[in-house]
């Protein structure tokens, strides 16, 4: 989901942009992209490399799922997720900001109004059809089971009225033919949304482009929410679908997908004319195809896809390659190591032309999260950013920070100054020998 600006009020960390480069628009997007069939993640790293080039510098990127915090975790260690600037869990009973995600303690306050867990595993446990979901997956303000179909309605007819006789004022969310949420009335992805739309609206800060998307029946409320552009991806579930045929299937500003999770994200972006559409990850050669819109984020997101492809041997083995990097990257320019020591980019550059195809065939993926950039003098950048390298199933993450001057010489204008990166955890490098950024 994507907002032009973000700091919402004093139970929130005030959020900013490290620089306002010009944009297409400011925007906001809500989503969780996984695609649980794609064991490649290909969809997933062609978002992230198309958000870190264009999108990251003025919107808002907000993941919504149904898992709870704890199994929200596991998922980000097992699948490249890029850093949201928010997540909604526990299908929107939890708000979290930043990458820290300090809870939003106002939501949390909110949804305590006509709710008592306790009541609610009190008449739940009349119910015999109802089997708990794992520990991880109850939280304060969600309740949660499997149940069949045929049994699931019954239960929501009775249920409800129960426990408004006890005081409580609920809502129950079936999705995926077999889970059954109870939360409190105003809770929901959807309120979630509405919720955050309401604290921009009070701070003057209303996103241009509000785009969400979803696969199951704990999407829907994402949809009804006023002046949202949607898109069902082509994987959603049955109930998803039967809710749009029945309440949406007139609206222009909501499609369906013919491709799935984050691939349907993309497409949807097209669709709508939203923003740039084609991910860097989609462009072969960047010496043959230029874009309309570059800076230093895909300056940096270009030439990391360079980097994968040419250990991957997916691009030429050409010298020429070669001396366009070493024309990108400045003569007396200085590569800091996470080990401490300090070598020239041309000696760096050398190094990593003799690893030319040594992951081809291999699990081998990179892609850059969280970047930041900020023009600190005429034509000098600081960028800021996480750089991800997977080999096989070991994952390093190095905090990299590179400084960029524009040059109207080269064909995209900027060139590479200095890089110093450091392991994310703090410890050193293992093996000073390899150099490599």
């Amino acid at each position: 989901m994507f907002c032009s600006t973000h700091s919402i009020d004093a139970h929130k960390p005030n959020f900013h942009f490290g620089s306002k480069e010009k944009s297409l628009f400011q925007s906001i997007r809500v989503f969780q992209p996984v695609d649980h069939d794609d064991l490649d993640n290909l969809s997933l790293l062609r978002f992230n490399a198309l958000w870190e080039a264009y999108y990251r510098h003025d919107s808002l990127l907000v993941f919504s799922t149904g898992r709870s915090p704890t199994s929200y975790k596991e998922l980000r260690n097992k699948k490249p997720l890029l850093t949201p600037d928010i997540t909604i869990m526990s299908v929107g009973t939890e708000i979290a900001y930043g990458e820290s995600m300090v809870p939003d303690t106002a939501w949390t306050q909110y949804l305590n109004q006509k709710w008592n867990r306790d009541i609610v595993t009190q008449e739940t446990a009349k119910f015999p059809e109802l089997t708990p979901q794992s520990e991880k997956q109850q939280r304060p303000h969600k309740v949660s089971f499997f149940v069949e179909k045929a049994k699931a309605w019954e239960i929501i007819n009775v249920l409800p009225k129960r426990l408004e006789e006890r005081g409580l004022d609920v809502k129950i969310i079936y999705s995926s033919g077999i889970a059954l949420d109870i939360l409190p009335q105003g809770a929901g992805k959807g309120q979630a949304l509405a919720y955050l739309l309401k604290n921009f609206k009070v701070d003057g800060k209303v996103p241009v482009h509000t785009l969400v998307c979803g696969d199951s029946g704990n999407d829907a409320e994402l949809y009804s929410v006023p002046e949202v552009y949607g898109v069902m991806v082509s994987n959603a579930q049955e109930e998803l679908l039967q809710w749009h045929t029945q309440n949406a299937k007139n609206n222009p500003n909501i499609i369906h997908a013919t491709e799935r999770c984050a691939a349907g994200i993309i497409q949807a972006i097209g669709n709508f004319c939203l923003g740039p559409n084609v991910s860097p990850r989609d462009i072969r050669d960047f010496q043959k195809c230029k874009v309309d819109i570059f800076g230093p984020s895909h300056e940096v997101v270009k030439y990391y896809l360079f980097y994968e492809r040419w250990r991957r041997a997916e691009v030429e083995k050409s010298e020429q390659y070669v001396q366009n990097l070493k024309s990108v990257f400045c003569p007396l320019g200085i590569f800091v190591h996470p080990s401490g020591g300090e070598q020239p980019f041309h000696q760096c550059i050398d190094s990593m032309a003799k690893l030319y195809g040594d992951m081809q065939g291999h699990r081998f993926r990179v892609w850059v999260d969280r970047i930041s950039s900020a023009q600190i003098g005429s034509d000098i950048w600081l960028v800021k950013f996480h750089k991800w390298e997977l080999s096989g199933i070991e994952l390093q993450c190095y905090v990299t920070t590179v400084l960029m001057s524009l040059k109207a010489e080269l064909p995209d204008g900027f060139s590479w100054v200095h890089v110093h990166q450091t392991r994310l955890d703090g410890s050193r490098a293992g093996d000073q020998t390899i150099w490599r950024f």
